[in-house]
């Protein structure tokens, strides 16, 4: 057995087994409460720049397969878990994790205990980390850790969105139910989607161009699109300052807009709100949300570190329609006079519950009463 390390910045330290490839990988640490799905967190580009911890014991226990990725490639600097499973069990498989990591060059580790390294994180919030099999001396690594910058301040959404504008053409499959024929044309900004956002679009019959996420709103407003949808995302949205003075612009042409989880951070800023980094962040498939315009609870799917503060709101003519029931968070909100509203959670989960799918319907009605 290849050992490893894990040191987080605080002076942490937990040995292990290495998985996947060899080498060093840093970044800050979060924990994901997901009971499967492992693949698409993996794939997720709201994850570049952190190291995942899984609180589930075994994962890779069904393999890893073609079809379930979120993108083009893993995008998690690390991974953590307390046992990956080196024989997968399911017909869907055709390599395993072990496999999979190492072509992707993702480093990773196991046999620590997952339990006290969330615990720590949950009681003192996400830390800075080095996961390393290259380097195990304890001093050296928690010294690296400590120099890893803040998540707070870092744009990683230029590393992530795509390089030029494109057609979404992909992945609308028969087997999946097809796409039908186009009525609305959406103009979608790329700060790190999952493709299971575009898919759902697609198959609600939107003809979806992805564009980078520093186009021009000019750039956009030229192709006269029906709709403009925001992304997911990774890191600090405060400092997109191009995506937000673009949607600035856009929103003044009253263009139907709707936003999913850094997309609603990116809206609020764009409407005159603020953000702030949450203490361990929300990561899983099973968080409450309650929708205050029907009271009903729906679970979700959640990835993001950051949130817009409700005391910023105060006289922005916006109205909160949803709020997580575990911290009284916002997790959604829709402006009072504007065709614009966002969640803060993933109702395209992938992994996750399907309980918040109704709100692809409600972006396709925003552009109906418009057209």
């Amino acid at each position: 057995m290849t050992t490893a390390k894990l040191a987080l910045e605080d002076g942490t330290v937990f040995a292990g087994r290495a998985f996947g490839a060899r080498g060093e990988r840093r970044g800050e640490v979060v924990f994901n409460t997901a009971l499967s799905g492992y693949q698409e967190i993996l794939t997720d580009p709201s994850y570049k720049g952190q190291i995942v911890t899984m609180t589930c014991p075994h994962i890779g226990n069904y393999g890893v397969n073609e079809e379930d990725v979120e993108s083009a490639r893993p995008w998690v600097e690390g991974f953590v878990a307390r046992e990956f499973a080196t024989v997968p069990s399911n017909y869907r498989s055709t390599q395993t994790l072990q496999a999979y990591l190492e072509k992707n060059g993702i480093v990773a580790i196991d046999d620590i205990d997952t339990r006290a390294l969330t615990r720590r994180l949950r009681l003192n919030g996400s830390m800075n980390g080095v996961i390393s099999s290259a380097d195990l001396d304890d001093a050296s690594l928690v010294d690296k850790a400590k120099k890893i910058p803040s998540m707070a301040g870092l744009d990683l959404v230029k590393e992530v969105t795509c390089r030029e504008p494109r057609p979404w053409r992909e992945f609308v499959t028969a087997d999946a139910g097809g796409a039908p024929k186009a009525k609305h044309r959406v103009a979608l900004f790329d700060c790190g989607v999952k493709w299971n956002i575009i898919r759902l679009l697609a198959r609600a019959g939107c003809d979806v161009t992805v564009y980078p996420a520093s186009t021009p709103a000019e750039t956009v407003l030229k192709q006269k699109p029906d709709g403009v949808f925001l992304s997911n995302g990774p890191g600090d949205p405060a400092v997109v300052t191009y995506l937000i003075d673009t949607m600035k612009q856009i929103l003044k042409r009253e263009v139907p807009t709707f936003g999913i989880c850094l997309g609603h951070q990116i809206l609020g800023l764009a409407m005159g709100a603020k953000t702030f980094k949450l203490k361990f962040g929300h990561h899983g498939a099973n968080h409450p949300v309650k929708h205050l315009v029907d009271g009903k609870v729906e679970i979700t799917s959640q990835n993001h570190g950051f949130a817009v503060d409700e005391k910023s709101l105060k006289g922005l003519g916006i109205d909160v329609t949803h709020v997580n029931l575990n911290d009284g968070t916002i997790e959604g909100f829709r402006h009072k006079s504007l065709p614009a509203f966002c969640v803060q959670y993933h109702p395209e989960a992938a992994p996750g519950p399907h309980d918040s799918r109704y709100l692809f319907q409600t972006f396709l009605e925003l552009m109906e009463r418009k057209s």
